[in-house]
Formats: C-alpha cells, structure tokens, sequence
C-alpha cells in the first residue's frame, strides 16, 4: 500500500483510480495528475516506483490544495459564512439543506431521523 500525502492509497487497483482516495482530487484532476507526470493510467498503484510517487507527490503538493489544507479551507469558509450572518451560513448553522432543496419531505439525511410530534390533547379526544 503505497502512501501519498499522507493517505495510504489501495495498492491493487489502477493508479488512476487508487489516487482518488486523496480528498479533493477526482477522476479529472487524477488523470490530469498522471499524465503530467508521464505515468500509465492503468498501472497498479503497488507498481508505482518510488521516482513515481515522489514525482506525484511534488506534482500535486506544487499545484493543487488536498487533504488537510482543503479541509481547513472549506471548514473556514463555513464559519466565516456563519460569522457574517448569512443565508447560506444560517443553513449551515442549523444543519439544513444549503442550495436551494426543499424541506417539506425528503432532506433526511442533512436533518436526522424523523421525529415525531406529540399529539395535541384535542386531537386524542374522542367524542361521543
């Protein structure tokens, strides 16, 4: 299981593939990534020279913002989003969808499990 940035990658699959373990670098930009550095898009990420890793490593640490860095970033954004009081932030603040989706149905995995609300006493009454 080879290791880059930090990120032990899948050493049985292809490296086009193995690469998009690394948060923020998705099947264009791990294409993009191996072509520039001249590597086979099919070969086992096991197979990978150590010139190869290192080659990819600089590659990617020179050109684009992953793992931990893009982490903090979008985390940031968020609070700065809360901080300054906006829609947006607001949503995030109270763990509702952001862009736009509806809340009526759906919308359960961003709001929890369903709740359910107790009943009004008139509602239990039965009339007779």
């Amino acid at each position: 299981m080879p290791k880059l940035m930090g990120v032990d990658i899948p050493g049985k699959k292809q490296v086009r593939y193995a690469l998009r373990y690394i948060h923020g670098i998705g099947p264009a930009r791990s294409d993009e990534v191996l072509g520039a550095c001249k590597i086979d898009l099919a070969k086992k990420a096991d197979d990978l020279t150590q010139d190869e890793i290192h080659a990819i490593t600089q590659y990617i640490q020179g050109k684009y913002r992953v793992e931990g860095d893009l982490r903090r970033e979008v985390s940031q954004n968020i609070r700065r989003l809360i901080s300054i009081g906006t829609y947006r932030g607001l949503r995030h603040k109270r763990n509702l969808p952001v862009r736009g989706q509806r809340t009526r149905t759906n919308a359960r995995t961003r709001k929890g499990a369903k709740r359910t609300q107790a009943a009004s006493p008139a509602a239990n009454r039965s009339t007779k």
